[in-house]
């Protein structure tokens, strides 16, 4: 587990990061997210003991990292893959962190074999594409066999199959029951891997939440029904109606859109009122929908007013640009 209690990082007048309080639990994988400038780097920085903070702690298992006698063995990190020397082969790099841990040298080609590097080992790391120095670092952070491990921005540079392997590796590392936190600008790949959200804005806690909850308060999850009768269908729009905080839509004849409440909500409703239905079901928000929600007042760089909308019919329109 990693534990910050009150985590904060100044620099002269800027704070960079501020109170952090939180549980990173094992089990799962808890995704990082935040604007530009919001603090994760520096955050993940204090955590492995590379920036000193200015007030509160960050632990790993109830330890400081400066702590832990031979840290690869406790905790796997990569924050910057091109972080070693070029004329270096991969192996020769790996081989320098496992024997200053106390690592046996087979085990730098058991996670080579494992990122998909064995082919190149003894190759010059200089010469290596951003997605080779990518599985490069992602076998650093597995060399110790960590309990915890601390992912920034893994899948730059990778392609499809490789953004897809790191999302399978993650899951099955806290499968094993190890921590696993993790950052990424991608959306749509942290909504299909993280369990766990952790979201900052200008170097504070904004939400610290399951995936699944974070989706559901969105304004823009809701419930589309469809209703063969055109009676049937004015019948459930008007009772809808008269609750108070419903919104609802009819993109189509025989089609509408709730927000506001559950499936449950709207299924038990129709039942009352006799309401034959042909489809009921949920559609929750993109993680990014969400997203964009919560951190709308704590991003760096602003694009002005645009605001993107998503019709009835899967389009979207700019308003205000």
């Amino acid at each position: 587990m990693i534990t910050l209690r009150g985590l904060t990082k100044r620099y002269g007048e800027t704070v960079a990061v501020d109170g952090l309080t939180l549980d990173i639990e094992e089990g799962r994988v808890t995704g990082f997210l935040g604007p530009n400038g919001a603090g994760k780097s520096t955050t993940m920085r204090m955590i492995l003991g590379l920036d000193h903070p200015s007030g509160g702690e960050a632990l790993i298992d109830g330890k400081p990292y400066s702590s832990f006698r031979h840290p690869v063995r406790e905790v796997g990190a990569l924050l910057d893959a091109k972080a070693l020397h070029p004329a270096r082969s991969a192996r020769a790099h790996l081989v320098a962190q496992a024997r200053s841990n106390g690592i046996p040298t087979s085990r730098v080609d058991e996670v080579l074999e494992t990122v998909g590097l064995a082919e190149v080992a003894r190759r010059r790391a200089g010469a290596f594409s951003l997605g080779m120095y990518q599985r490069l670092g992602v076998a650093g952070a597995l060399l110790g066999d960590p309990k915890v491990l601390v992912f920034d921005e893994p899948v730059n540079g990778l392609d499809p199959d490789g953004v897809r392997w790191v999302r399978e590796l993650v899951r099955s590392l806290a499968a094993e029951g190890r921590t696993v936190f993790l950052s990424s600008h991608l959306m749509s790949e942290m909504q299909l891997t993280a369990d766990q959200l952790v979201i900052i804005g200008r170097g504070r806690l904004l939400a610290d939440t399951p995936m699944a909850d974070l989706l559901a308060g969105s304004s823009s999850a809701s419930v589309r029904v469809r209703i063969p009768d055109p009676d049937d269908l004015r019948t459930l729009t008007d009772h809808l109606r008269r609750e108070d905080g419903v919104r609802v839509e009819v993109p189509a004849v025989d089609e509408i859109v709730v927000r506001g409440r559950s499936v449950e909500e709207v299924g038990d409703l129709a039942h009352g009122l006799g309401v034959r239905l042909h489809e009921l079901r949920a559609a929750s928000a993109s993680l990014e929908q969400a997203y964009m929600e919560l951190t709308a007042q704590s991003v760096e760089y602003g694009t002005g007013n645009a605001v993107f909308e998503e019709t009835g019919s899967g389009e979207t329109w700019e308003a205000g640009a």
